[in-house]
């Protein structure tokens, strides 16, 4: 990067760290620093969830996703209008009328210590695990990018982000979201137009939907029903509403942004925000994928965009063979590029001929089958199995193609997307460390300076575990792939215990127990003995723990729902 772009990266991280930091005073009083006093504006709290959920990961990962395979993965989100309209009449309000400060003290007031107490264990595993990722996986493609070690850039993502929420707590998180979201946005706007300037001459938007339409980076549906298939309309309408009702619903990080709303109707307004426009955010995402697909047929592409190995395999026994391979990738990104011109022209004529569109197809596979043999050697070479290139597509173009200025924007925007989603979890993390079992277990009587001085150490903690958790998985790359699907594996269980204290009024503590243990059994047992894909794992999770929840309770007796029950 330039200087000029180094300056503009700096200056933003350190307007938002001194945006959190000013924001302590604020954070003086437990309620304040945990929840922001109750007193959100329902957009700051909906662009809050909507930040939380645009991490890095989907900056670089889901623009990769769409430059490869397009936009089928717009039907991972076809569920969440409906699971917000759900969870804004029915949980939403349960919470806000507990005044609680965590989704698991509810447990206890509807079940018992013992439910409450597993359940927001389950949570802090797979959070803080996850959290390591937020900050690992972004880290490890930026740290090629910009020649940086791993370590350097983990650091340079936890540190800021520990400080800011260290300090001012769950309002400053909120308004951190607030503007990146509009950098985000921004961004993402500022990358469609860079890409389709960058086409050329004769080569218009129309053209460029042609060119990825003929390789089906535009369909979106799958209508298959397999459950060994990840995105299909089913997978995205069945199984991620239990999926989206769990991670909004009683995942901590996403429930500690509704909590800080004013009232009930504003919490519920801002869950409706993301029902709203998150679909049209993605959509965004995933077009400025497919549009750098597009730009790349037209602008000579490397052979593989995560070149870190590159070096050691032309000095290696496989040289020649890597040259061969990029003989036949150079030969067959001409073929591409004279098809797709001629495509264009054909296009602007009124009618494409099926022969150059056969052409372009069969040239753009032989670029692919190119790519996968070079990752090949690559991995035999190197003995990094885990070897990634799809990741890389996106900054390599802001570092290489925009001009400066805006490359500082974009990788601030990279950077920063993963500060905003890793500090909710931080916030979540330390409220149900200290709420759920420091004040339960340790210190029932303790002061609210004493709890918020824990809350403090809990982020700061918190943050040194995911930075530690984040620099080991850059080494054992494939632990990146298990922590992102790890949420699977609790996420269904979780919300089957909230289910049951909801829907279930005679269901008892000794039923929601048995149910966790065998919901997470079933869960476990779908994922490594069968080929279903993790997505279902979260129905899996809520079936298994009702089915066992109910009749333990029903065979112990059952239970009304406590008095002091939400009506």
């Amino acid at each position: 990067m330039s200087t000029i772009d180094w300056a503009i990266f700096a200056a933003y991280i350190l307007w938002i760290v001194w945006g959190g930091i000013r924001l302590r005073k604020k954070a003086g009083e437990l309620e304040g620093y945990l929840l922001a006093g109750r007193s959100l504006p329902w957009w700051a709290v909906g662009l809050s969830v909507m930040a939380t959920q645009l991490s890095a990961i989907t900056m670089i990962g889901t623009t990769g996703q769409a430059y490869a395979d397009g936009m089928q993965f717009l039907q991972f989100y076809f569920a969440l209008p409906l699971a917000m309209i759900v969870l804004s009449v029915t949980l939403v309000p349960f919470f806000h009328k507990a005044r609680v400060f965590t989704a698991y003290e509810y447990l206890e007031q509807r079940f018992d210590a013992k439910t409450r107490t597993l359940t927001s264990f389950l949570f802090l595993l797979s959070r803080a695990m996850s959290t390591g990722a937020v900050i690992s996986a972004p880290a490890v493609v930026m740290s090629v990018v910009l020649g940086l070690s791993v370590t350097t850039t983990c650091l340079l993502i936890a540190v800021p982000t520990a400080l800011f929420t260290m300090f001012g707590g769950v309002e400053a998180v909120a308004w951190t979201d607030v503007k990146q979201m509009v950098l985000i946005v921004f961004s993402l706007m500022a990358a469609v137009v860079a890409l389709v300037m960058g086409l050329p001459e004769g080569v218009g938007l129309g053209d460029a939907m042609h060119l990825a339409g003929a390789t089906g980076r535009l369909q979106v549906f799958d209508w298959n029903f397999s459950l060994s298939d990840r995105y299909t309309v089913w997978s995205g309408t069945i199984a991620a509403f239990f999926l989206f009702c769990s991670y909004f619903g009683t995942d901590q990080s996403q429930v500690q942004r509704y909590l800080s709303a004013k009232s009930v109707d504003e919490a519920r307004t801002s869950l409706l925000v993301s029902a709203y426009w998150k679909i049209p955010l993605q959509a965004l995402v995933l077009l400025v994928g497919v549009l750098t697909f597009v730009f790349y047929v037209f602008t000579r592409p490397p052979m593989l965009y995560n070149s870190v190995h590159e070096p050691a395999i032309r000095s290696s026994a496989r040289a020649a063979d890597y040259a061969a391979t990029e003989s036949r990738f150079a030969a067959a990104f001409d073929a591409q590029r004279a098809a797709a011109l001629e495509m264009a022209r054909q296009n602007e004529a009124g009618a494409i001929d099926g022969a150059t569109s056969s052409a372009f197809v069969a040239a753009t596979d032989a670029m692919r089958a190119a790519r996968v043999d070079a990752a090949t050697i690559v991995k035999d070479v190197s003995g990094d199995r885990a070897y990634n290139d799809v990741n890389y597509v996106f900054p390599r173009f802001v570092l290489t193609e925009l001009p400066i200025g805006l490359v500082g924007v974009l990788i601030a925007a990279i950077m920063v997307a993963a500060m905003t989603a890793s500090s909710a979890e931080l916030a979540a993390l330390s409220t149900a460390t200290v709420i759920d079992f420091y004040r339960r277990w340790w210190k029932a009587g303790a002061s609210d300076s004493e709890l918020l001085f824990a809350s403090r150490l809990a982020v700061g903690f918190w943050s040194v575990f995911a930075a530690v958790v984040a620099i080991y998985a850059s080494e054992l790359g494939s632990l990146i792939e298990v922590v992102n699907r790890f949420g699977s594996y609790f996420y269904g269980s979780i919300l089957g215990v909230f289910v049951l204290a909801i829907g279930f009024p005679r269901s008892n503590a000794h039923g929601a127990f048995a149910g966790l243990f065998g919901g997470m059994a079933a869960v476990t047992y779908v994922a490594t003995q069968t080929s279903v894909e993790f997505l279902w794992l979260n129905l899996v999770g809520v079936v298994a723990v009702c089915g066992v929840g109910v009749p333990v309770s029903m065979l112990t007796g059952g239970a009304p729902a406590r008095r002091d029950t939400p009506a």
